[in-house]
């Protein structure tokens, strides 16, 4: 009964030529329209007689004009044309962007074409484009800065080392001035091989994949511990480690002392006035997966409020005046770059508490 009664139906095909949203072409083979629907006459911005009486390629983005001759050729012998891009002058002068669907009409010397106006689409690909190439500007000049600055620094870190090789300590008779010498020599030779390091990992960074090795995390640990003793012996930190669920790792090892250095001296740095800190860091194991957990007893933070900066550049949570906004970007970067995540909870004064999810 339906299908009679469709049968029946008289379809008015010109009508959906009138009404569509798309844009409908009629051209000839001569050159020129021969008939268009209202939507081209309201982007265009001319009246039917006006597109029907200039020749198409008046209508062209003269930038566009040479492969639209070309592509109007091979229509014109026969073949189809599919997702053709080019730009259009409208009667204001404004360029816009269509994407053709053309089919040939051989026998009637006539080409039939629909164009989609794809002009928002190609804005936003070049505001992306143009995005895309700021970042890779602004990431090439961090890059040379980055590398400049750890390469600049390693001639004056060297000096310092050949001086402790050259200072006789045996004259020195006060016992604690020869432990802070000890200190910092300690400092500078851990310095030294941060600075190598980063030399090394900007050197190579441009690479696929990033250079892992197995690592110790009780090793590391140990390691940056020896680098930060005065901040160390300042603030009488204590540490609470427990590496037995895990303690081998592969890992970058630039990317991991950095992880340490910056979740062990910022919990140091916000410790709570009148309450010597405590920094505890473990491994476990949750669901199968691995975790590098590190906690303290610090001034904490109000997580709600916090949550979606915390680990953004140049975001600073306390008035400290040595705070800079890196340590928790930095971090963040570095875990994400090795395909683990890393989560946090925290209390105003209770602490902060950051879990970091190794890749499997």
């Amino acid at each position: 009964m339906n299908n009679q009664h469709c049968l029946n139906i008289e379809y008015k095909t010109e009508l959906f030529f009138e009404i569509s949203a798309d844009l409908f072409f009629i051209a000839g083979y001569d050159g020129y329209f021969k008939k268009v629907n209202p939507a081209v006459l309201h982007l265009l911005g001319y009246s039917e007689e006006e597109v029907l009486a200039k020749p198409i390629n008046d209508f062209v983005y003269k930038e566009d004009l040479e492969k639209t001759v070309l592509s109007r050729e091979r229509v014109k012998s026969g073949n189809p044309l599919l997702n053709f891009e080019n730009r259009y002058i409208t009667k204001n002068g404004e360029i816009v962007w269509l994407s053709w669907t053309s089919m040939p009409h051989i026998d009637n010397e006539l080409v039939y074409a629909i164009a989609k106006n794809i002009t928002e689409r190609k804005k936003q690909e070049e505001e992306r484009n143009t995005l895309l190439t700021n970042i890779k500007k602004i990431n090439k000049d961090l890059k040379k800065l980055t590398y400049t600055a750890s390469h600049d620094l390693r001639s004056p870190v060297n000096n310092l080392l050949s001086v402790f090789e050259l200072l006789d300590v045996s004259k020195i008779e006060d016992e604690e001035t020869k432990e802070f010498i000890e200190m910092l020599k300690i400092t500078s030779v851990g310095l030294q091989k941060t600075l190598n390091n980063y030399v090394d990992n900007i050197s190579h960074h441009d690479q696929l994949n990033i250079s892992v090795e197995p690592l110790s995390l009780e090793l590391v640990f140990n390691t940056i511990i020896l680098s930060i003793q005065s901040q160390i012996k300042d603030s009488k930190v204590k540490f609470v480690t427990d590496f037995s669920a895990f303690d081998i790792i592969t890992f970058n090892r630039v990317y991991l002392e950095s992880i340490f250095i910056n979740l062990i001296t910022n919990a140091i740095k916000y410790a709570q006035v009148n309450l010597s800190p405590v920094i505890s860091i473990k491994t476990q194991m949750s669901n199968g997966i691995s975790q590098l957990v590190f906690a303290d007893n610090g001034r904490g933070l109000d997580i709600d409020k916090v949550k979606n900066k915390i680990f953004g550049l140049n975001q600073k949570f306390h008035n400290n005046i040595d705070s800079h906004g890196i340590g928790l970007y930095l971090v963040y970067n570095h875990v994400i770059d090795m395909g683990g995540q890393i989560e946090v909870e925290s209390e105003i004064n209770k602490g902060t508490t950051f879990t970091i999810s190794l890749r499997k």
